[in-house]
């Protein structure tokens, strides 16, 4: 009984087949197939409760009216400040240092290109504008 029962595991423990166990991650963040990336994205969107309180709601532009009085007011104020730079500054842009209420328009010629810089002189915020040479 003993020889059988020796038998039979040395049987058993021939017969079993191991094999190596590898990790593959699924994220494609972390090395996954590339397709899981939209299958992810989705059920992670599924299963978020927070919105943003910043973001606009495209459903809620007005009427028509309003959207009319709002494209209205924008061509007006483009008509004016087109009028008001070409007053100042002429057909063309020329060299030097312009002021338009609070912003300051400092206008030169680098090696880069035409280089503006737009200064607003109440916050101090600074803006840099290079046109390369054709």
């Amino acid at each position: 009984m003993k020889t059988l029962l020796i038998t039979v595991c040395m049987l058993v423990g021939y017969a079993s087949i191991g094999q190596q166990l590898t990790y593959q991650p699924i994220n494609p963040a972390f090395g996954g197939d590339t397709f899981n990336y939209q299958w992810l994205l989705s059920s992670a969107n599924s299963q978020n409760s927070f919105e943003d309180p910043d973001a606009k709601n495209d459903n809620a532009q007005g009427s028509e009216l309003d959207q009319f009085a709002e494209s209205l007011n924008r061509q007006v104020l483009s008509s004016l400040s087109r009028t008001l730079f070409s007053s100042q500054l002429g057909e063309g842009l020329e060299e030097g240092t312009f002021t338009f209420g609070n912003l300051t328009l400092e206008i030169y010629d680098s090696a880069e290109g035409l280089v503006v810089n737009i200064l607003d002189v109440t916050t101090g915020d600074e803006t840099q504008i290079i046109v390369p040479n054709p």
